[in-house]
């Protein structure tokens, strides 16, 4: 953690020297040097991290590097905020810089102290380093790698242990693998199997890897773990003695001075005229695959390389060829989960009924994970039976026992390999999930404006900061440290999360480097010197000692609706933090927004959604660094002039859902005029185009990737397509009429060129669709509300030729009595909601439509008189649902007979549900 601290701060110290060059004066010197010596140890840190939990000492510095380079990125902050405010021009500004100066004579002085004193803590500690180097360091580089290889194959080698507890769920992949490997193909062949740390990969390759028809079939047989340092010589070496041992023959003399090419060159040459079969287990990295590869031989011999990993890119990339695989490792079943569970707990002998409440509950934190399952176990089978509150302790204090003092350690060690080998940038993005409680669905789009926000993004040219956060958390999911909760069927994510046992390990982590402290319940004091501060639940009276918080960079809230009043945030603002950068009080019991919020010079991301402040001051002008404003779910309905002086904000959401069937489209905001002077928006809605003069600054926001607009009338609609041939960079368009009645006139000469859009919902009546809405090939989803297409326009059957579209949504878009989907129409159309079309009699489908579509749905269309014609052509469906049908429409399906053809059909669908919409949940009714 000490490295990714540092790296972070190295990136803050570069761009104040920079950029604040001149406001530094005599300062310059110092900053530099502290920059360049915490530059010089940062490679070494992460050496040391590794050993410090064998090493007081060098816990003791790696604690001093981390605690130093808070307390500078503490100063640097304080600096921004007495010198780099104010950005009047002219005259007046001049005279304001030259007024701050005077006033903050003694601010500066006591900054250059505090600058020197961190000097001199940073010269002491690099004498340290010096010292510990020559112990650590380069010297020993190679013997202290080869500790740390040795002790990664211990861990892997007490991964096959989970084979002591006879593992279950392992036989029907055990079976795939090994049908994969003896298939007949006369060349090499690569098996890749990937999965997060302890789900049993390596487990189930050694059984294949063992099992007698996999033995007899390879002349040749050899395993090596390569593990996260690897080192190429030595595993060659391993292999070249493995493959001699088993022909009963010496390793050549001359093998141990060859060098890399000269050993390659040995294998390839004895495995060339072999079949063999070789285990690469635990590869980190395209490095190493990359190196090893050379060294395999293919000459017609149908071989077999079986590589495990945590990485996706690793799998993938060794797994190019067609004949090749990839197998997913998956989490066990629950079913599968208990049934280890018991066998390592109880010998097989099954759950005592007075224990099997607890038991489930503890076996709900491994969430399928074998590994956790079977270490579990292993504690639980030493505890007394007859003694439950033993086993509840175990339960609550889960936390304790994976944070490297508990019986859970082997486990922990295995998880944390994963985070070991993260860059740095990667880490902070990592251990900032520990905020989220367990089993919160974390949304994506809202987590990465916070990365963002707290500086853990680094810029690239050519990119923008959504882009490179989108990269990072692809990144941690390719590494398999976090889980996609949800995606549309685009493949966009919506929701992410952390397993359970991972979220406890991280959130240990984050507590020990005083990065992230969780306040639940009942709490007397606030935590000393934390960075990052989640607050769950809370109850009581709020803890004294606000000054405390001097540090936090963030606060966030979950559950906490009745204890966050405007009055405890003042308090709690007033004595506390002035370095916050994020301020989640989503749903919290706010009237108004405390003036204390307004005086976070710091603050770039505020989400107040769900309150009840209905209005913002003028004073929101003040927060000139914020990028992220929602106001979602609130009753605002204007924005003040002052919101323009935030010429960073990247993202303005305010608005509430609206009630079509009363209150159509009276859920956007007024616009001030000059909205288009927030030339660095990317996300905006809900706006209302009240006027023309609206519409044409839309137009100015170029940087625009999601526009939400509203309160169209018909009269701006060509001005709407003159501004979105500016917008290029929309990704996500949603454009609602001012009325029901109300026609959107989006049909021009004027023709948008989005070619990057991919998400558009138009709600209002149209004439026809737009042609230019069938330029857009990168379309994924397409929602159409109350369009009141004409059956005589076809214009449902022209949306099939749309290449990429996979979701469509027609609610009261269409006004025929019949609805036919053609052959070779919508070739990648995953989700088809129908709703609403109060004409509509018959659906037919013909053969070769909609051929991957798995999802439809068919709600409020009450005249339909029988299911839709040609279903069973629809081969790929999983889902049908029926929703506010006529009874005799439902009664139908429900007694449907059996030697009907539909019966067959229907049979064959995984999941049919029948029901209605009450309040917005579904009630479902027996099929």
């Amino acid at each position: 953690m000490a490295e990714s601290v540092v790296g972070f701060l190295i990136k803050q110290l570069s761009t104040l020297l920079s950029q604040e060059s001149t406001l530094l004066g005599g300062l310059r010197p110092d900053v530099q040097f502290i920059k360049d010596e915490l530059g010089s140890m940062k490679a070494f840190l992460r050496q040391a991290e590794a050993k410090e939990d064998d090493d007081s000492q060098l816990q003791e510095w790696v604690k001093q590097v981390r605690e130093v380079a808070y307390d500078t990125e503490d100063v640097l902050d304080d600096f921004a905020f007495r010198f780099a405010r104010g950005d009047a021009d002219g005259f007046f500004g001049r005279v304001g810089k030259i007024y701050n100066s005077i006033k903050n004579l003694n601010a500066r002085h006591r900054i250059s102290l505090e600058i020197k004193d961190i000097k001199a803590r940073v010269v002491e500690i690099s004498a340290r380093y010096q010292r510990y180097q020559s112990l650590y360091g380069t010297q020993e580089i190679g013997s202290s790698s080869l500790h740390v290889a040795s002790a990664d194959c211990d861990i892997r080698d007490q991964a096959l242990l989970i084979e002591e507890a006879k593992l279950v769920g392992i036989d029907q992949p055990k079976k795939e693998l090994i049908s994969k490997i003896l298939d007949d193909h006369s060349h090499l062949k690569l098996v890749s199997v990937v999965g997060m740390g302890g789900l049993g990969k390596t487990t189930l390759v050694k059984k294949v890897y063992d099992d007698a028809a996999v033995k007899k079939q390879f002349q040749s047989h050899a395993w090596i773990t390569v593990s996260q340092n690897f080192q190429f010589n030595v595993i060659i070496k391993d292999l070249i003695q493995q493959l001699c041992e088993e022909i009963r023959q010496p390793v050549p003399p001359q093998v141990e001075s060859m060098n890399r090419v000269r050993l390659s060159e040995f294998v390839r040459d004895f495995l060339k005229e072999r079949r063999y079969i070789l285990v690469l287990d635990d590869v980190w990295s395209l490095d190493a695959w990359e190196a090893i590869k050379y060294i395999l031989s293919d000459c017609n011999i149908a071989s077999r390389v079986v590589l495990t990993t945590r990485i996706t890119d690793v799998a993938s990339a060794s797994c190019l060829a067609s004949h090749d695989f990839i197998h997913k490792m998956s989490p066990l079943s629950y079913d599968e989960s208990w049934t280890l569970f018991c066998n390592r707990t109880f010998q097989s002998n099954g759950c005592p009924s007075y224990l099997e409440e607890v038991c489930r509950k503890i076996l709900k934190k491994c969430e399928g994970l074998p590994l956790g399952i079977v270490t579990m176990g292993g504690v639980l089978a030493l505890k007394d039976k007859d003694k439950i509150d033993e086993w509840e302790m175990i339960f609550r204090g889960f936390g304790s026992e994976v944070d490297g003092s508990g019986k859970l350690d082997r486990i922990r060690r295995i998880l944390l390999l994963s985070y070991s080998d993260l860059p740095h940038h990667l880490k902070n993005c990592l251990l900032y999930l520990s905020i989220y409680p367990e089993d919160h669905p974390i949304n994506v789009e809202i987590l990465l404006g916070k990365w963002i926000a707290l500086g853990f993004v680094e810029e690239e040219e050519g990119m923008t900061a959504t882009d490179i956060a989108m990269r990072y958390l692809k990144e941690l999911i390719n590494r398999s440290l976090i889980q996609v909760k949800d995606t549309w069927y685009d493949g966009r994510l919506v929701k992410c999360g952390l397993h359970d046992i991972l979220r406890e390990i991280i959130v240990s982590k984050s507590k020990e480097q005083s990065f992230t402290a969780i306040i639940t319940g009942y709490c007397t004091r606030w935590p000393d010197k934390v960075r990052h501060l989640a607050i769950h639940n809370f109850t009581g009276n709020p803890p004294q000692g606000f000054s405390s918080l001097k540090c936090l960079r963030s606060v966030e809230t979950f559950g906490n609706k009745d204890s966050l009043t405007t009055s405890f945030l003042s308090k709690f603002l007033c004595g506390g933090p002035k370095f916050l950068k994020v301020l989640n009080l989503a749903s919290a019991e706010l009237d108004s927004i405390p003036k204390e919020v307004f005086k976070l010079f710091h603050l770039k991301y505020l989400d107040l959604s769900g309150t009840r402040v209905k209005i913002i001051p003028k004073s929101i002008g003040q927060l000139q660094n914020l990028e992220v404003l929602i106001l979602f779910g609130t009753t605002i309905t204007e924005l003040p002039v002052e919101i323009l002086k935030l010429r960073k904000l990247r993202s303005l959401i305010v608005g509430r859902a609206g009630d079509y069937s009363n209150n159509f489209a009276l859920w956007g905001f007024k616009s001030p005029d000059g909205i288009g002077k927030l030339t660095s928006l990317e996300s905006l809605g809900n706006i209302e185009a009240d006027s023309g003069k609206i519409v044409r600054e839309i137009g100015k926001l170029i940087q625009l990737r999601q526009l939400w607009i509203t309160k169209l009338r018909r009269e701006d609609g060509k001005e709407l397509l003159y501004s979105l041939l500016r917008l290029t960079n929309l990704r996500e368009l949603y454009i609602c009429s001012i009325k029901e009645e109300e026609t959107l006139d989006l049909q021009h000469s004027v023709s948008p060129r989005l070619g990057f859009l991919t998400r558009l919902s138009l709600t209002g009546r149209l004439e026809r669709v737009p042609e230019w809405v069938m330029s857009l090939q990168s379309l994924g989803t397409l929602n159409l509300q109350n369009s009141e297409l004409s059956e005589d326009e076809n214009a449902i059957d022209c949306l099939g030729h749309l290449p990429n579209l996979v979701e469509l949504s027609l609610g009261g878009a269409y006004e025929g009595e019949a609805l036919c989907f053609k052959a070779g129409r919508f070739p990648k159309l995953k989700e088809l909601d129908l709703v609403q079309l109060k004409r509509l009699k018959w659906v037919s489908v013909e053969e070769e439509s909609m051929p991957n579509l798995q999802e439809f749905v068919i709600a409020g269309c009450k005249l339909m008189e029988g299911l839709p014609l040609g279903l069973q052509n629809l081969t790929e469906l999983k889902v049908l649902a029926l929703a506010d049908m006529s009874d005799e429409l439902i009664h139908e399906v429900q007694n449907l007979d059996k030697q009907r053809e539909d019966y067959q059909t229907i049979s064959r669908i995984p999941q049919v549900r029948i029901g209605h919409w009450i309040n917005g949940e579904w009630k479902e009714e027996s099929l």
